[in-house]
């Protein structure tokens, strides 16, 4: 159960930082308020077959702006990452690391097995009840 647990945690770490270093882009076609096409790979498809050019100058638009626009959004993974490099690491941290090593290291030590040598025999058959017959009793 702890190696499954293990994997899956080790696979949505790895998908988790692949998916933070992606960078892709959203394009949107409108032809005025109307939404025509919508990409997310490569460039969103204009209207200008569909809609002729007359028909776009007809409409009057109030702030006078062209019929159609394009609208691209574009979002940014991370690119950089923190490197440290083997000099940045002070004597101090270096103690550190190995105390906190060799503290784990032996914290998972296996015991050594116990040997009962007395284990696979029996204990002999009393023919006599020692106590009974000396008449002994532990007060």
């Amino acid at each position: 159960m702890k190696s499954f647990f293990l994997k899956i945690s080790s696979l949505t770490l790895a998908f988790l930082v692949l998916f933070s270093t992606f960078s892709f882009t959203v394009e949107k076609h409108f032809c005025g308020d109307f939404l025509v096409d919508i990409s997310y790979f490569g460039e969103a498809q204009s209207c200008s077959g569909e809609v002729e050019k007359d028909s776009c100058e007809e409409k009057r638009v109030e702030k006078k702006k062209k019929c159609c626009k394009d609208e691209v959004q574009q979002i940014d993974g991370q690119d950089d990452f923190q490197k440290t490099s083997i000099d940045k690491i002070t004597f101090k941290l270096q103690k550190f690391v190995i105390a906190y090593a060799v503290s784990y290291k032996l914290m998972f030590k296996k015991l050594q097995r116990l040997i009962i040598p007395h284990k696979n025999y029996s204990p002999p058959s009393l023919y006599f009840n020692f106590q009974v017959l000396h008449e002994v009793f532990i007060i």
